[in-house]
């Protein structure tokens, strides 16, 4: 009876953890890191090793399933991080409602960190060592929040203390593909990557968190900047994403210049016109086909 209690227990988590992924880890975050992971190894193998069509590898496919499985530790990490907050302004998210607890998130969590260890370990130590940074520099965040208010409060001061956690991932990626040898060392291609995704990420991340009806105590880039400011930082940062590529990396530039002709409509449309909030479609149309494009001039 003992083991059948057991086997009930684990199997009723299961599927609450199951939901919760179901709800809050939607496909788009699967897409996002398949493609995020491609077009930074596509964009640095451009710019290393120009005169070699780049190929993903086997340890490729390794490093998009860590970097989805990361995303997912993340998700789970952030939902108890923002409980308070998300019991006032998300009363439906799993957490909140009950439909999954914390210690079950906390156990999911040990297991994909493991996971991910292991499986940067099939590619190297210092991949391995580069994953487990990203997964403590999520934890050291939650710890800084709870004892730090204005890191809760200042969505700019969050933003800035948070954000190195993708440079981490941009360095697991292009360092594992380094020791796996389907990367030349380069410089310049780091830099073309990190100025490239960042000017992606943020572009995408303001952009959603812009609006001009906001509800009490929402943590929006529109507080601190206004919605115009916030709107035109959002565009700043796709034009940063765009130029990177044409003055780093060169080969279809116009291509990633002409992307940029969708934010710059979005931002247009938000300002001219009395909508409440920035447009987030042409936001994720920006990121995908600038990624595709990137992955797709690589090729």
């Amino acid at each position: 009876m003992t083991g059948t209690g057991v086997a009930t227990g684990l199997f009723t988590s299961l599927t609450r953890l199951a939901h919760f992924t179901r709800v809050m880890y939607k496909p788009h975050y699967l897409l996002y890191a398949i493609i995020w992971v491609l077009a930074m190894e596509a964009t640095a193998a451009a710019v290393a090793q120009p005169d070699t069509p780049w190929r993903p590898s086997a340890a490729t496919a390794v490093r998009i399933a860590v970097v989805a499985l990361t995303l997912l530790y993340l998700r789970m990490l952030d939902e108890q991080k923002d409980l308070d907050y998300d019991r006032v302004h998300h009363p439906d998210r799993p957490l909140v409602t009950g439909a999954v607890s914390a210690a079950e998130l906390r156990a999911a969590m040990s297991v994909l960190a493991l996971a991910c260890l292991a499986l940067s370990l099939t590619l190297s130590l210092r991949s391995a060592v580069l994953i487990a940074a990203v997964l403590a520099y999520g934890l050291a965040l939650w710890a800084m929040e709870q004892r730090w208010k204005p890191l809760r409060t200042s969505v700019l001061l969050n933003l800035a203390v948070t954000y190195p956690i993708q440079f981490l991932v941009i360095a697991y990626v292009l360092l594992s593909a380094l020791d796996t040898g389907d990367l030349a060392p380069s410089w310049r291609a780091a830099t073309a990557v990190t100025l490239i995704s960042t000017g992606v990420f943020l572009s995408f991340e303001i952009a959603r968190k812009t609006t001009r009806t906001p509800h009490p105590g929402e943590l929006l880039y529109s507080h601190p900047l206004g919605p115009t400011g916030s709107a035109l930082t959002a565009l700043l940062c796709a034009t940063l994403a765009s130029t990177a590529y044409a003055t780093l990396v060169g080969p279809g530039a116009w291509i990633p210049l002409a992307l940029l002709a969708i934010p710059a409509t979005a931002t247009y449309q938000f300002l001219r016109t009395p909508r409440p909030a920035h447009p987030i479609l042409p936001a994720v149309a920006f990121t995908l086909l600038l990624y595709l494009t990137l992955i797709a001039l690589a090729l």
